[in-house]
């Protein structure tokens, strides 16, 4: 029960770096490809780890390397998918629809795992959800970007469920690492046809080495040993509020201005939150049954 607190803390943590890191990514990705951005943030963030903890190498296996392959293919799929449709569509469409994978999460559990979502569950799914319209969408048309975008939500919902399934008794350092390798080479793949292209200048390359350090390789190591303790919708919600600090430190920064409607949108996130996490500190993590995938 205690891990499943502290786990809980720890996603919020993540949510918050994430939420800074879209401010100020927003600046850098204008003055550098995406896919250069992305190759240079995920290759440092891999070193750093590796860096930190040289002997993870020893622990990869056929086991750890399959999973974990897999895993960052989804994750690189994600970020690629997502660059796509916010390239054909608004970023307030793609952030709405990208916070779809709330409510995949626990749909693709129940398909893939097996497992019941509760009434609080749900009921915490549709706030989130509310929350997330609210604050994102000014509008909605059907269109080829929204597509994209949706196939993204669809993949980091995988994502989720997947580490869900899989991080309960691997190496949850290894295991980050191998992600995050996989998603630098995918992006460097899409990188070096038009040629490889660094930031030009200090805040370029200080937007890289933030969302490297604090919301990649911490974060993304913070949500694996997370997902170890607690069940895999549950995360989902959590990680929804990223959008609630996006808004209030852009806010605070003067990129947007305050809206009644951002304002009530998170405080419906915010109460989505406590209504699924709640029941969770008085009863435990629901477990997450991984006896379909292997």
């Amino acid at each position: 029960m205690k891990r499943n607190y502290w786990a809980a803390i720890a996603l919020v943590s993540v949510a918050v770096v994430w939420g800074a890191a879209f401010v100020l990514m927003k600046d850098a990705i204008e003055r550098q490809p995406l896919f250069d951005f992305l190759a240079v943030r995920f290759t440092i963030a891999t070193l750093i780890m590796i860096v930190a903890r040289p002997r993870v190498l020893k622990a990869f296996n056929k086991e750890l390397l399959k999973k974990g392959i897999i895993l960052g293919l989804l994750l690189s799929g994600g970020y690629i998918t997502q660059t796509i449709g916010l390239s054909m569509t608004t970023a307030a469409i793609t952030g709405f629809i990208t916070g779809l994978y709330v409510v995949l999460t626990p749909i693709l559990g129940w398909l893939a795992l097996g497992q019941k979502a509760g009434a609080k569950v749900v009921w915490g799914v549709a706030l989130a959800t509310i929350g997330l319209a609210l604050i994102s969408i000014n509008g909605v048309t059907i269109e080829v970007g929204q597509l994209w975008v949706i196939l993204c939500a669809l993949l980091f919902a995988a994502h989720i469920t997947g580490l869900g399934a899989w991080s309960k008794g691997l190496n949850a350092y290894a295991l980050t690492v191998i992600q995050l390798a996989v998603t630098a080479v995918v992006s460097w793949v899409g990188a070096v046809p038009d040629g490889i292209q660094m930031p030009v200048d200090f805040d370029g390359w200080f937007a890289i080495l933030f969302t490297a350090l604090f919301s990649t390789a911490i974060a993304f190591f913070v949500q694996t040993w997370a997902q170890g303790h607690m069940d895999a919708s549950r995360v989902a919600i959590i990680l929804t509020s990223e959008v609630v600090f996006a808004a209030a430190i852009s806010v605070a920064v003067g990129q947007e201005v305050l809206q009644f409607k951002t304002v009530l949108g998170g405080a419906i996130m915010i109460a989505a939150m406590l209504l699924v996490e709640w029941p969770s500190r008085l009863r435990g993590p629901k477990p997450v049954t991984s006896d379909i995938i292997k």
